[in-house]
């Protein structure tokens, strides 16, 4: 069954009826819905099923920061639609998708708890990470939701964070992984590798004419792998290919925008529109500025060997290359 995606208190209450079932949830941003999300999900999920009830989520957009501390908010690893695709394959039955405004920010925590997850999703467990916080001020605690779960007769789960090769999965580390460059190990974090999503949009044409064809691709994701070339998996009309990615800005030719634009290996096809994921697997090398056209494509035709190394090894060996 779908995920059902509801976004206000009444719009709950009306979809599941007067008479429904009690939920065992979770509560958060789950921004990236990482490996750490993951295993708090898998606890909700184990749980309702147990007690035969809705397994959910209560998620905010925008997130609260971007309400609350807006100068300093994170940049987003996924969109609203990616996390929700990300509770869908983790087999939630529903989330319930709060927006963030002022007089949820204001609200106490007692009532936090009172309206939504006693009166509205009629908690019968709660799943959370031991750093929760919740209400005005986030005053709300692991320990103040107990006493909540005591007084209302809800369980409450506090989830152990999930620790690999030593880095405590978040999605704070992600960011830095990928701000630097690292998607292998922003890969081992998310438990996938990192993708970004959208739209291809039409190029300028130079480097079809000129290098090599590639998809251009618009994206509303906010947190990029740092700028460079990267062997990739490209998916387009429902089929993936070996790829070679490239972010930046296109020195050579003068550029000043943002572009990520990828070759596809064996796709020569030139399409202007539909949608399209870029899978990040390992960074080749820096965005560089080349003496011209020639130079560039030269050295993007070894990008792509690399890429294709690059996956035959993973294919042999069941992982990726080594690092350069």
């Amino acid at each position: 069954m779908a995920l059902a995606v509801v976004r206000a208190v009444q719009e709950w209450v009306e979809r599941f009826g007067a008479a429904r079932k009690a939920a065992v949830l979770t509560i958060g941003n789950f921004d990236g819905v990482h490996l750490g999300h993951q295993r708090i999900l898998a606890g909700v999920l184990e749980r309702a099923r147990a007690l035969d009830m809705m397994a959910a989520v209560l998620t905010f957009y925008p997130p609260p920061a971007r309400v609350l501390r807006p100068s300093a908010a994170p940049a987003l690893l996924e969109t609203l639609e990616q996390r929700l695709a990300g509770f869908d394959a983790a087999g939630m039955d529903a989330a319930l998708v709060m927006q963030f405004d002022a007089a949820l920010a204001n609200m106490s925590a007692e009532d936090f708890v009172r309206l939504y997850l006693v009166e509205t999703l009629r908690a019968g467990a709660v799943f959370v990470g031991g750093n929760f916080r919740f209400g005005h001020r986030q005053t709300g605690d692991v320990k103040l939701l107990e006493e909540f779960g005591r007084r209302w007769n809800f369980e409450v789960h506090v989830v152990a964070p999930v620790v690999v090769e030593g880095i405590v999965v978040s999605s704070t580390a992600i960011r830095q992984a990928l701000r630097e460059g690292r998607v292998e190990d922003a890969a081992r974090l998310l438990g996938r590798p990192f993708a970004l999503s959208g739209q291809i949009r039409p190029g300028t044409g130079q480097g079809r004419k000129l290098i090599v064809p590639t998809l251009n691709l618009a994206t509303e994701q906010e947190c990029l792998p740092q700028d460079g070339v990267y062997a990739t998996e490209t998916v387009v009309e429902g089929k993936t290919y070996r790829s070679a990615t490239n972010i930046g800005v296109r020195p050579t030719f003068a550029g000043k925008r943002l572009a990520t634009e990828s070759h596809l290996i064996e796709f020569s096809r030139d399409l202007t529109g539909g949608p399209m994921q870029i899978c990040f697997h390992v960074r080749l090398r820096d965005e560089q500025k080349f003496s011209g056209p020639d130079a560039l494509r030269e050295q993007v035709l070894k990008d792509i060997e690399r890429a294709k190394e690059y996956f035959v090894h993973k294919k042999r060996s069941g992982a990726g290359a080594p690092r350069q």
